[in-house]
């Protein structure tokens, strides 16, 4: 029913991003960890590919940056046992592509990290899916997009900071993962952190 949204950045929120539209409606997008559509910052268009579930007691948008992301978490929630939670969890794991080579390669306990995926699920994944998927090449290491980023002990020394300053925990980690240089103390974590932030 909705499967595109467009319109500006507003805030993040419990794993989800509320994007407002033209029309002044703000739509809650329920996103991956691995999400470039948590690099936006308030004011930023954006254009959200979207699947609309629907239950008896609610409605529930789910969200990617690009069709073949969405792509791929339609496929995965046609897997018996996996539904738009353990989905989002499975597409958290890296980018589309990384997901879909781990798939076509078999890697059962790749597909097994995410969160609420058990082995069975994961094998159910790759049973069904492992000749659906198309997986371009990987040379070396593909990295996955920022937001994924391994936090040193000065990024997570100075996201507590933030914290303790009355900062939520999300809101702590996406000014943190905003900062590019790495290898900084932690007051500089925090200073530019800051800047994001207000």
């Amino acid at each position: 029913m909705i499967r595109m949204i467009h319109g500006t950045y507003s805030y993040y929120e419990r794993g989800a991003v509320v994007i407002e539209t033209a029309g002044g409606v703000g739509y809650r997008i329920f996103v991956p960890d691995t999400s470039k559509l948590l690099l936006a910052r308030e004011g930023d268009e954006v254009t959200v590919y979207t699947h609309l579930q629907v239950k008896e007691d609610e409605m529930s948008l789910y969200g990617f940056a690009d069709s073949e992301a969405l792509a791929l978490f339609e496929q995965l929630i046609t897997v018996n046992g996996v539904g738009p939670k353990a989905g989002m969890a499975i597409m958290s794991l890296g980018t589309p592509n990384q997901i879909k080579s781990h798939i076509v390669g078999k890697d059962g306990r790749y597909i097994a990290q995410a969160s609420g995926v058990g082995k069975k699920t994961a094998e159910r994944v790759i049973l069904e899916l492992c000749d659906k998927v198309t997986a371009l090449p990987i040379e070396g290491i593909e990295e996955p997009v920022p937001v994924a980023k391994a936090v040193s002990d000065e990024r997570s020394g100075a996201i507590v900071a933030l914290t303790t300053l009355g900062y939520s925990k999300s809101e702590a980690e996406r000014a943190i993962n905003s900062v590019p240089d790495d290898g900084l103390t932690i007051e500089e974590y925090i200073k530019r952190a800051l800047k994001y932030l207000l």
